[in-house]
């Protein structure tokens, strides 16, 4: 499938298979990635609070958030050491950093000058390399794991941070949802080329149940389906592209209620 960066350039990429049915990548991935994020309307490092966009935008996020913290809250015991991987401005870092002993990782200097100026609690590190082996009771990547190119080996080094048993909680866009079978090449959740994987459900099951790794649940995050539609609406220039994109995003949840392809899913997994 050929897929235009709709966000940004308007460059066309291709959705290339895997050795794992069910899972994309996006060819070619460009040697100047980081130069895709440099917009203002990236909304997970921009933090202009004074808009009608971000307002909305952060008042539907408390919900993720508090949705995120309880999945957390569920498996972890209080101060448990967290590290939230790919951590943007550290939205989520501080609605759990009172909870939990908090670590961010994030590679981008804008977003993380923002989180550094909004946290108190939590250690920000430059590499992973400073977290101590086995020393973590969870890692989560809230729609991350999609932008990282070389997964086996974060995945490795992820299994090396945790303590027996501890959890990865991953959150990826799911491309056999309804609305992104709807929207095809304007699903706004293929965003190319920042978005370097593509996961199914399926394909998501075979890459991270094995030997290292089990997936204790899944569960999905309903607002999302609502956000991508609307986004996707607009991709597509419709009018009103926001009512139409609340439609189908409501559509696209009551479908999944049968079979669980909902537009994006948290996966659970525990290191064995």
């Amino acid at each position: 499938m050929i897929i235009k960066d709709h966000f940004l350039t308007q460059e066309e990429f291709t959705l290339t298979d895997t050795s794992i049915a069910g899972i994309y990548k996006t060819e070619p991935i460009p040697e100047n990635l980081s130069r895709y994020y440099e917009s203002k309307e990236y909304i997970s490092h921009y933090q202009d609070t004074e808009s009608i966009k971000q307002k909305v935008y952060k008042f539907l996020q408390g919900f993720n958030l508090n949705f995120k913290r309880n999945i957390l809250a569920k498996e972890l015991h209080k101060n448990a050491n967290v590290l939230d991987y790919g951590c943007g401005a550290g939205e989520f870092l501080k609605f759990i950093e009172e909870d939990f002993t908090t670590f961010g990782y994030e590679p981008n200097p804008s977003a993380r000058k923002f989180a550094s100026e909004k946290l108190s609690k939590t250690k920000l590190v430059d590499t992973l390399d400073s977290v101590e082996n086995g020393s973590l009771d969870a890692i989560t990547l809230w729609h991350v794991l999609e932008h990282i190119e070389n997964q086996q080996d974060i995945l490795n080094i992820f299994y090396n941070k945790l303590k027996t048993n501890g959890l990865l909680v991953i959150a990826v866009p799911n491309h056999t949802s309804y609305d992104a079978k709807r929207y095809k090449e304007f699903w706004a959740a293929y965003d190319v080329p920042r978005h370097i994987y593509h996961f199914s459900k399926t394909g998501m099951e075979k890459l991270m149940n094995n030997d290292q790794w089990n997936i204790k649940y899944i569960r999905p995050l309903l607002l999302d389906a609502f956000y991508i539609s609307m986004l996707s609406e607009k991709y597509k220039k419709s009018p009103i592209s926001w009512l139409k994109g609340f439609v189908f995003g409501a559509i696209s949840n009551f479908k999944a209620l049968k079979n669980d392809e909902f537009s994006s899913l948290i996966y659970v997994i525990e290191k064995k």
